[in-house]
């Protein structure tokens, strides 16, 4: 559906963005027909325009369903399947664990106290000497006011005086505490300081470790000497491969002083390593380089097919770039996707998360092919234990649900780990599904994680298969779902990431990441006696019966 965007401007924004929360942008022209949108969701937040004349529906088979019995959506769980959430995560722990470099995550509290540890003014040397022997932490007193500096986004004078101070006492400064300096230095703009910093640090030190090197690339990409950014790339790739944040901020460069040829060159090398653009490059791009409509079309194209949901910030430029194009009539509006799965602003339904047979079909073969077995084999299980596994779900009966033992067994947190699968598999198997449950053959060894007694039980309610304890499980988790048909679901916290990044094309990525959709279950934290609930992609939360242990 992708490759009609250019031909049909009245297409959903789909192409790029199956997945977007918070909010969607609606975009209208009266003169070309609608095309129905990308993905089917309950709680789907998308992009996507629409026309007035005609429409084009989609063929597709009713699903089989199951037992499982949906439930509104509570706003108090955030989905693992919602766009950003991997981030949202990341980002809370950073904070939860004191790794923020960065005042705008910090509360209250905390900004009050690193700002009332932060000197005003610049000090003089005997200042900052008494300061530090009033200080607790007279062990790396210097590195960590350079870090409050930073964090509070202090007067750079200040940082200047604590670094004369460090030279008069010690004769020297260390390399580290120069980093910090140049930290601030990047994060507060301060150019020529930059480059004062850069010619120091490459005459007193023979190399530059990556973290210097990300710093004066940000710091030069920005000025008037943005192409030695280009050089500092060069010589990063010495030593490792690039981040996406940095080709992001040579792309910054180049887009700002003009040379778009030198960004897409960048951009095309980024994707070329297997790496995925930041949200702030895509956004330059779409900002300063309107003109190029194939390349930015391409960019909507590869975020559609890899699930690269854009923050408002990139959707809102997206949906600029889009009203400003001369030839189309494009109006954009904020929207939102009723349960069916109808844009309430358009009335464009969006795509089923149902495959076809074939598709279904291609997928399975692809699966066992690029994913189970694949060039590593041995790093996840052995072929003896493969084969086995093969014949004991040949001899079973098709399953109607999957369960990740471990992960499973872990989702509360706490506790015996076998009360938690327990009471998990008891529930659905109270719904009549044939169930199987995967694990490792430590589960099987009596310890105070796992109960012998818990674990006959689970052993009478589903079938089992528990592997070698190095062998991984998520091949066979997605052998036995495939296997037992489309109708299966399999329950698990791991999004398969690693998997999908196995897979030899794109398309086949899409197909996976359609069916993952209909087919996940995700048990959300709980503990054993409390109602059981999963997330589901394509249905909000799924509620069981309360456990009876």
């Amino acid at each position: 559906m992708g490759l009609f965007l250019t031909s049909y401007p009245g297409a959903c924004l789909r192409h790029f963005c199956p997945l977007f929360s918070m909010r969607i942008l609606c975009t209208a022209n009266k003169h070309v027909s609608p095309f129905p949108a990308y993905f089917k969701l309950a709680t789907a937040h998308t992009f996507c325009t629409n026309v007035e004349n005609g429409g084009v529906e989609i063929n597709r088979k009713e699903p089989k369903t199951r037992d499982f019995v949906p439930r509104e959506r509570n706003g108090a769980l955030r989905s693992v399947f919602a766009a950003g959430t991997a981030k949202k995560t990341a980002v809370f722990l950073k904070k939860k664990y004191g790794c923020s470099e960065s005042m705008d995550k910090t509360d209250g509290h905390s900004r009050c106290k690193i700002l009332s540890a932060v000197p005003d003014r610049p000090l003089t040397a005997s200042e900052w000497r008494k300061l530090k022997e009033s200080s607790t932490r007279s062990e790396g007193f210097e590195q960590h006011i350079m870090k409050t500096l930073l964090m509070a986004g202090a007067d750079i004078n200040i940082a200047k005086s604590l670094l004369a101070y460090v030279a008069l006492d010690t004769g020297t400064v260390s390399y580290e505490l120069l980093l910090r300096y140049l930290a601030l230095c990047v994060h507060g703009g301060h150019q020529s300081e930059v480059f004062d910093v850069y010619d120091i640090m490459r005459t007193r030190f023979r190399t530059l470790d990556t973290g210097a090197y990300s710093l004066f690339l940000k710091g030069f990409s920005r000025t008037a000497r943005w192409r030695e950014s280009l050089t500092l790339l060069q010589s990063m790739k010495k030593i490792i491969t690039p981040s996406p944040r940095n080709y992001g901020d040579a792309i910054t460069g180049a887009v700002l002083h003009g040379d778009s040829t030198t960004a897409w060159a960048l951009y095309d090398e980024l994707m070329n390593e297997g790496l995925s653009p930041s949200q702030d490059s895509l956004q330059v791009l779409f900002q300063s380089d309107q003109s190029n409509e194939d390349k930015l079309l391409s960019v909507l194209l590869y975020m559609r097919d890899y699930q690269i949901y854009p923050e408002e910030t990139l959707a809102t430029v997206i949906k600029s770039w889009f009203e400003s194009r001369q030839d189309q009539k494009w109006v954009g509006r904020l929207t939102t996707v009723q349960p069916s799965g109808v844009c309430r602003c358009c009335g464009s339904e969006l795509e089923s998360i149902h495959l076809s047979d074939a598709e279904y079909g291609h997928l399975k073969d692809r699966v066992m092919k690029d994913v189970i077995k694949g060039r590593d084999v041995f790093t996840k299980t052995t072929p003896e234990e493969l084969e086995s596994f093969k014949q004991f779900v040949h001899r079973k009966p098709p399953f109607d649900v999957v369960i990740d033992g471990l992960n499973v067994a872990n989702a509360s947190g706490r506790g015996n780990l076998s009360e938690m699968l327990l009471a998990v598999v008891s529930n659905l198997a109270q719904q009549g599904n044939a169930i199987l449950v995967l694990g490792r053959k430590h589960m099987l060894q009596p310890s105070r994680s796992w109960d012998r007694h818990h674990m006959q039980l689970i052993q009478q309610k589903a079938h089992c298969f528990f592997t070698e304890n190095i062998s991984e499980d998520d091949p066979f988790l997605l052998y036995a779902a495939l296997h037992s048909g489309n109708h299966c679901k399999f329950v698990s916290r791991d999004l398969m990431r690693d998997h999908k990044a196995c897979m030899s094309d794109r398309g086949l990525k899409h197909l996976f990441f359609k069916w993952q959709r209909g087919h996940q279950l995700v048990l959300n934290p709980c503990v054993p006696g409390r109602k059981i609930r999963f997330q589901q992609w394509g249905s909000g939360v799924l509620a069981v019966k309360d456990a009876a242990l």
